[in-house]
């Protein structure tokens, strides 16, 4: 099979969701917490292998703004600004010498030298600072015509840049306006802080009026005073971070420079009223933040303005993405495409749908604000945990039903044997007539006798009842062993379930007490406040109580990962001590014993080896002829699976040594 790879172009697609994909990737969280819309959460946030979640498109958001402040150098914008003012002085001085030698006559030349040291002598004296040397040529009466056209192209292009900055999306009538013609400009601005000013008082200002004098101004989509301040302030906010990103000397120069370009008084005075009216409305952004440049390429001043746009979306979206465990709706699929690409808003896309697909697929359901698991929900992570265990095992071993020896039985298999006396006559009739015809010869009508028998063996159909005991002591939490233990206890309920239908599984589980867990709740079941205390004999009592009921192959499978530490006195209450003291010992022994009694075997896997716990087990397995096994968690239903399948036709710990493994 061959693979071809090619960079992602936006026509790929992601696979859609599986279901059961999905419950798979979520299960083992579930088993382990018992939440399951904090587990929707967590993958959500996580992902999976087969789908990205949303820590992933974080870190290539991340990722991609750690590229753009690596690359630009953004004190390089002021540094371009200056380049362009001193060209203008340059082509001026250049103008200035030209003007000199093409001097017609003596007097002329003469004039046009005093002129000229003046001029030099004006532009000579221009403070070093941007913001001076724009002040002083703004004043300037320039001598030739090339550097004044430059000098106006500079100063209406940042004029246009500025404006624009804060009232974006009046770009067409930006486009349009000459340096001085910022006349409607002022207006507004003298229209809004009236609104402002209004709103302040308590009035109703006419916000449909202002939009229709000036709504071409500003985006489409603005339909409240509210949702315009939070335009400004986000334009505001790029040009805040615009100048926090430089260095001070930078920061203060294109101040400076910006001062400047106002020409117009009383529309400085106007946008100085707006910004304090903004600073007392509504608190100052959290996008007016510096972003660490460390990059040497250089920008101009609109592409600086555009770069601070770019990195705001990316705030944005940060943290959209970083809440978007707990509302994935709210993550602006638009945004992230633009800043991202087409894979970006695909992956989100998916993870929208996420409950959807699995309450389609039958396996949750809406209970008020929170998902439960359904029946099938919970079959599909039975089969899921089956699946996990079974995966490691060799395929001979699973389902194996051997015997030693054939015998007495109930069905009939499709192994034939001669009849003997006293076998049930579930005669095979091909078998026995071939047999009357090779021995009589072929004839009318066909003679049979008793060695012509042949029948179908017969095998058992055993029972088994099952206890699995699961420890819940604090120490399974802290060492991580409950989440095998308990992904142990749903498979073996479907196995039986599905393969074993006549078979029971309780499930039980101790700790200071002993209680009987349901397997069908077992997916969502967490304790949260850690219980001290091993009380293996309540739980002996309550299997033993449970097996009663039941004949045939009775065991009680044992998930532990220390001694008995805890035991009931005769008022009924659990009794603690660590170390175990001699009575918790003697106590959990004597229920071992009713055990044995009562034919019940006891199988053991230590999730820890520690000397009391291997003590303990060695005097248990020789009262009780069960066998104990050390095992690690990610192997351990392994070997319960394996032992269940095998052993569950008969007893053989009863006929064998105990052993420790």
């Amino acid at each position: 099979m061959k693979f071809r790879y090619s960079r992602w172009d936006g026509s790929q697609r992601l696979d859609d969701l599986d279901a059961g994909d999905v419950l798979d990737a979520l299960s083992d969280d579930l088993m382990n917490y018992g939440d399951l819309n904090a587990a929707l959460q967590r993958l959500l946030r996580w992902g999976s292998p087969n789908m990205p979640g949303l820590e992933q498109l974080l870190k290539q958001l991340r990722e991609a703004r750690e590229r753009e402040l690596g690359r630009y150098n953004l004190d390089s914008t002021v540094e371009q600004l200056r380049e362009k003012v001193q060209d203008v002085i340059d082509t001026e001085k250049r103008g200035i010498e030209r003007r000199v030698n093409e001097s017609a006559t003596p007097e002329a030349k003469k004039l046009m030298e005093r002129i000229a040291g003046q001029r030099n002598e004006q532009l000579d004296r221009l403070p070093d600072d941007l913001g001076g040397m724009v002040k002083g040529l703004r004043d300037y009466e320039f001598v030739d015509d090339e550097a004044r056209q430059k000098f106006e192209e500079l100063m209406q292009g940042l004029q246009k840049q500025m404006v624009d900055q804060m009232f974006q999306g009046m770009k067409g009538s930006i486009q349009q306006m000459q340096g001085q013609d910022l006349t409607r400009v002022r207006d507004m601005v003298r229209e809004l802080n009236k609104m402002l000013e209004q709103r302040m008082e308590g009035k109703a200002p006419d916000f449909n009026g202002f939009m229709e004098r000036y709504g071409d101004m500003f985006p489409p989509g603005i339909n409240s005073l509210e949702e315009l301040l939070e335009h400004l302030q986000r334009q505001m906010a790029q040009m805040q971070s615009l100048l926090q990103s430089m260095s001070p000397e930078a920061r203060e120069e294109l101040r400076q420079m910006m001062d400047a370009l106002l020409q117009d008084d009383s529309l400085r005075l106007e946008l100085a009223r707006l910004s304090g009216f903004m600073q007392a409305m509504m608190p100052p952004s959290e996008l007016s933040e510096r972003y660490p440049f460390f990059g040497e390429d250089p920008l101009s001043m609109g592409e600086a303005m555009g770069l601070m746009e770019r990195l705001q979306q990316m705030d944005r979206l940060e943290s959209q993405l970083e809440r978007g465990s707990f509302r994935p709706d709210d993550v602006d699929r638009s945004l992230a495409q633009q800043l991202l690409g087409d894979e970006a808003r695909q992956a989100i896309d998916q993870l929208r749908k996420l409950t959807d697909v699995l309450e389609k697929a039958g396996y949750v359901e809406k209970k008020g604000r929170r998902m439960e698991l359904t029946p099938r929900g919970m079959r599909r992570i039975g089969q899921s945990a089956l699946r996990d265990i079974f995966d490691q095992l060799k395929k001979t071993r699973m389902g194996q039903h051997q015997l030693s020896r054939g015998g007495l039985g109930n069905d009939a298999s499709d192994e034939l044997k001669d009849y003997e006396y006293g076998d049930p006559f579930l005669l095979d009739l091909k078998e026995t007539l071939f047999n009357s015809l090779v021995r009589e010869g072929p004839k009318v009508p066909v003679k049979m006798a008793a060695k012509d028998f042949v029948v179908h063996r017969t095998e058992h159909v055993t029972q088994a009842s099952t206890v699995l005991m699961i420890d819940m002591s604090r120490s399974m939490f802290l060492r991580g062993c409950f989440l095998a233990a308990k992904k142990v206890a749903i498979a073996l309920d479907s196995l039986i379930r599905s393969q074993y239908p006549r078979d029971s599984l309780y499930v039980v589980g101790f700790s200071n007490y002993a209680v009987e867990l349901k397997p069908q709740t077992l997916p969502q079941l967490a304790l949260n406040d850690y219980v001290y205390g091993t009380n293996m004999q309540h739980g002996f009592q309550l299997a033993r109580s449970l097996l009663a009921k039941h004949r045939g192959n009775r065991q009680i499978i044992m998930i532990t990962d220390g001694e008995p530490t805890a035991h009931l006195e005769d008022n009924g209450r659990a009794y603690f001590a660590y170390p175990p003291t001699f009575k918790t010992i003697q106590q959990t022994l004597r229920e071992v014993r009713r055990c044995t009694r009562d034919r019940i075997v006891i199988n053991t896997f230590m999730l820890e080896r520690g000397p009391y716990l291997t003590e303990f087990i060695n005097q248990m397995t020789r009262i009780n002829k069960g066998r104990a096994f050390f095992v690690s968690p990610d192997r351990l239903g392994e070997y319960i699976l394996v032992d269940y399948v095998s052993g569950r036709q008969r007893r053989r710990a009863s006929t064998r040594r105990s052993r420790i493994a």
